[in-house]
């Protein structure tokens, strides 16, 4: 009885050790927060405004689509347009990696957001300036420190940044969508950072 409760146990773990490694393996990419990578070191050095990176892994990238996009709400009410966008694929390469990230740039009248992945980069869109006395911001990772494995066709939350008029600005979990559409009522403005991966049609 002993010693097939023995087998029995090890034979569950040599499966959930061999389904890991599967699942890790045949995972269409892999994202993680990089807070304090070079770029963004170098934009609080030198006082540019605010940079939010990730390191990206996009395995079967010669045969997937990404589209990375930045929604854009006002006042609760979503903006019509996507305050920038990129889309990208069918690489030459099977798996590429490297950083993805979302910034604002300081300008002496306006801001400028950008948003860039490996190896594309979208062009600056310049964001109204509503920065004044009373105005709270901040940004809130939606994913841990952990590796988060993407799955085909599914849409992921990655970040929110957040103007919030008032003397305070509170926390959400934006791993609920609940408390995501809260926030978005709440706030003044909410820039959404969201990433897909799609097979090529």
């Amino acid at each position: 009885m002993k010693k097939n409760f023995l087998i029995f146990s090890l034979l569950l773990i040599l499966s959930l050790i061999i389904s890991g490694c599967t699942n890790s393996k045949d995972s269409i990419a892999t994202i993680s927060v990089h807070p304090d990578s070079e770029h963004t070191n170098t934009f609080k050095k030198l006082n540019l405004g605010e940079l939010y990176e990730f390191d990206f892994k996009l395995n079967n990238a010669d045969k997937t689509w990404v589209n990375v996009w930045i929604e854009s709400y006002k006042d609760g009410k979503q903006e019509p347009q996507p305050l920038n966008e990129l889309s990208y694929g069918l690489s030459p390469n099977k798996v590429e990696k490297g950083n993805l990230g979302f910034g604002i740039i300081n300008a002496d009248d306006s801001r400028l957001g950008i948003l860039y992945a490996p190896n594309i980069t979208a062009t600056p869109q310049k964001i109204e300036k509503i920065h004044s006395v009373g105005v709270f911001s901040g940004w809130d990772y939606a994913i841990g420190e952990d590796k988060l494995e993407l799955k085909l066709g599914k849409t992921y939350l990655l970040g929110a940044y957040r103007e919030s008029k008032g003397n305070s600005i509170r926390t959400y979990d934006l791993q609920d969508e609940k408390e995501v559409k809260k926030m978005i009522k709440d706030d003044s403005i909410i820039f959404l950072l969201k990433i897909k991966i799609e097979k090529n049609k």
